[in-house]
């Protein structure tokens, strides 16, 4: 591989990665300023309404700033901070797992490893129970250096989660990462999106449909059969809307139905 080729991979995780940092600290800011408007509510109580108009303006002035930050067509994995438990474990830890997700554009189904990925495979088959994916779109493609479908997010715009994390698995499945950093994920890969930060994965997840270079940091818990990478690689081909490199897909993938059944 020519060193300017991979000078352009190193360069698209960088970019990856900083957007992952920089949604990270948007969300860490829309959190603060829930705190202060909350303040500012019961000093209202007080001192009157007048107090109340003044941060009222404030707060959509910043909520606003945050909104076009969330609904920016960057390909970052980003998660809501957890506050609740993840699910009880009650899947056979030595079995394996197919999620089957039927879409807009075809079936998708993909093998897990409960034994390699106990905690994921545990969250999705209890998500998926719950009909949690149920109509929510695969929100986020790439088409450039990294190759990616995102899905899992129930507000569509790479910010929504269970309200709770769970930790990283099966990071060395890919073998030891390179001098640049990275690992290939094989086509037909599915990982969880996470926020950058260690045990930070929530619902997000992505579907891999050709060779990609990231960091061994995204818990790689699925594989795609061969018709599945089929129906993403057709998404893929079509690319993102407007012709960027990365947003939503041209060819909107909504997930009408998904299950997990034990094999």
């Amino acid at each position: 591989m020519s060193s300017s080729e991979q000078r352009r991979r190193q360069l698209a995780r960088e970019k990856f990665e900083r957007q992952q940092k920089r949604r990270e600290e948007a969300r860490r800011r829309t959190r603060r300023i829930t705190a202060i408007v909350a303040a500012s509510v019961a000093v209202v109580a007080v001192v009157g309404v007048s107090a109340f108009m003044l941060s009222g303006k404030d707060d959509d002035k910043d909520g606003k700033s945050e909104a076009a930050a969330s609904q920016s067509p960057e390909p970052t994995p980003s998660e809501t901070e957890s506050k609740a438990p993840e699910p009880p474990m009650t899947i056979d830890k030595k079995a394996a797992y197919t999620m089957s997700l039927g879409t807009s554009q075809g079936d998708i189904a993909f093998a897990m490893d409960a034994s390699k990925t106990p905690h994921t495979t545990n969250s999705f088959k209890a998500l998926a129970d719950k009909g949690y994916f149920d109509g929510t779109k695969c929100h986020r493609l790439t088409t450039q250096n990294i190759y990616v479908l995102q899905c899992g997010d129930p507000k569509g715009d790479g910010t929504g989660g269970p309200g709770y994390n769970i930790p990283d698995e099966n990071l060395t499945a890919l073998g030891k990462a390179g001098d640049d950093g990275a690992v290939t994920f094989p086509a037909g890969t599915v990982a969880m999106a996470n926020t950058g930060q260690p045990n930070s994965g929530g619902s997000q997840f992505f579907l891999v449909y050709k060779d990609t270079k990231l960091p061994p940091t995204y818990t790689p818990f699925g594989k795609l059969d061969k018709e599945s990478l089929k129906v993403v690689e057709t998404v893929g081909a079509a690319g993102v809307e407007g012709g960027a490199g990365d947003g939503a897909p041209k060819k909107a993938v909504e997930i009408k139905k998904a299950a997990v059944e034990k094999d």
